[in-house]
C-alpha cells in the first residue's frame, strides 16, 4: 500500500471502503519508528523512561507521539500535567491531548470519567483498544512513537509486538539483580515472538550528592550493561536516580522543562535520546535529519 504520509486519514479512503487492518495499516505508514518501552518488572522508573525518551526526542525536533498503554495503570497524563478528557473530532477520531507542538500524548486514563475507577478488562479488549490507540486516533505524520507498556509479557506488550511488527522494544531496567532476571525474561519474550531489541536502558544506576555531586552508587553499577552484553543486544546507556524526577512527576511538570537544569539526568537523558536516533539511523534516517536535510 502507497504510503499516507502528509495525507489526512478523515478522507482517507480506507477509513470509509477498507478494513480495520488497512486503516491500522495506512496510520502506521505515517509513523517512521516506532519504540516499545518495556521491563521486566514493576518498580524499574519504565513509565519515567517512556516520557523522558519522548520528551527529549521532541525537544530535538522530532515529531513524537506517547501511547500510554498501561491500561491498568496509566501514570504518564499525571507525569505530564495533563487534564480533562481526550475530545473526538467531528470525523470520530480521538484527538491526542496536544503537550507541546512537538508532543501528542494518548492514555486511557484521559478517556475515563473517573479516573479512579478499576479497568477490569480481559485480553480480547485489550487488544482491541491498543489498536483503537492507533488506527482510530488521529496522530498524524510522525518520526517517532513511543509506546509506554505494563511490566511483565502479559496481553498489552504481546498485543502491541503483534500490531506493530516493525517496533523495536527499549528494556529499562536497574542495576539490582532480581531485576536483571525478570529482564532477561523480557528480552526472551522479544526474541520469542520476533520482536526487534533496539536496546537496555539502565534506571536508579545511582545517585550524585546534590552538595558536593559525588557519585553514590545505592545499588551495584554495570547490571545492565553486563546483561546487555551476555545477552548480545546495544546498551543504550544509565540514568541516574534524581529525587527532583520524582517531584517533577509529581507535579506534572518534568525536569527537563526547566532550562536552567544541568544536572546529570538531564545529561544523561538527551545521551539515551541521541543513542536512541543513532539506533533508528541504521535502518535509515530520522525525520528532523531529513527535514535538516531539505532547508
Amino acid at each position: 500500500m502507497a504510503s499516507c504520509e502528509g495525507k489526512s486519514c478523515s478522507t482517507c479512503e480506507h477509513r470509509s471502503k477498507g478494513t480495520k487492518d488497512e486503516l491500522l495499516e495506512c496510520k502506521l505508514s505515517r509513523i517512521k519508528h516506532k519504540i516499545i518501552v518495556m521491563s521486566g518488572k514493576g518498580g524499574v522508573g519504565k513509565s519515567s523512561v517512556a516520557v523522558y525518551i519522548a520528551l527529549a526526542l521532541a525537544k530535538k525536533g522530532h515529531r513524537v507521539g506517547l501511547m500510554d498503554i498501561d491500561l491498568h495503570g496509566p501514570s504518564i497524563p499525571k507525569m505530564l500535567g495533563l487534564h480533562g478528557l481526550l475530545r473526538i473530532s467531528k470525523d470520530q477520531e480521538i484527538l491526542p491531548h496536544e503537550y507541546s507542538p512537538n508532543l501528542k500524548v494518548v492514555s486511557i486514563e484521559s478517556m475515563l470519567e473517573d479516573t479512579d475507577s478499576a479497568v477490569i478488562w480481559r485480553g480480547p479488549l485489550k487488544h482491541g483498544v491498543i489498536q483503537q490507540f492507533i488506527s482510530d486516533c488521529t496522530w498524524d505524520d510522525l518520526d517517532f512513537l513511543v509506546v509506554d507498556c505494563p511490566p511483565g509479557t502479559g496481553d498489552e506488550p504481546l498485543s502491541i509486538a503483534r500490531i506493530i511488527p516493525d517496533a523495536k522494544a527499549v528494556i529499562v531496567t536497574t542495576p539490582q539483580e532480581v531485576a536483571l532476571a525478570d529482564v532477561r525474561k523480557s528480552i526472551n519474550f522479544c526474541k520469542k515472538v520476533k520482536l526487534d531489541i533496539a536496546g537496555l536502558v539502565e534506571n536508579m544506576a545511582g545517585l550524585y550528592c546534590p552538595h558536593c555531586n559525588e557519585f553514590i552508587p545505592i545499588f551495584r553499577t554495570g547490571g545492565g550493561e553486563k546483561t546487555a552484553e551476555r545477552m548480545q543486544i546495544d546498551f543504550l546507556g544509565s540514568l541516574p536516580f534524581d529525587p527532583a524526577v520524582v517531584v517533577g512527576g509529581d507535579q506534572g511538570r518534568p525536569i527537563l522543562e526547566d532550562a536552567e537544569s544541568d544536572s546529570p539526568f538531564r545529561k544523561a537523558v538527551e545521551a539515551l535520546a541521541d543513542a536512541v536516533v543513532a539506533r533508528f539511523e541504521r535502518n535509515g534516517a530520522t525525520g528532523a535529519e531529513e527535514s535538516r536535510a531539505v532547508h
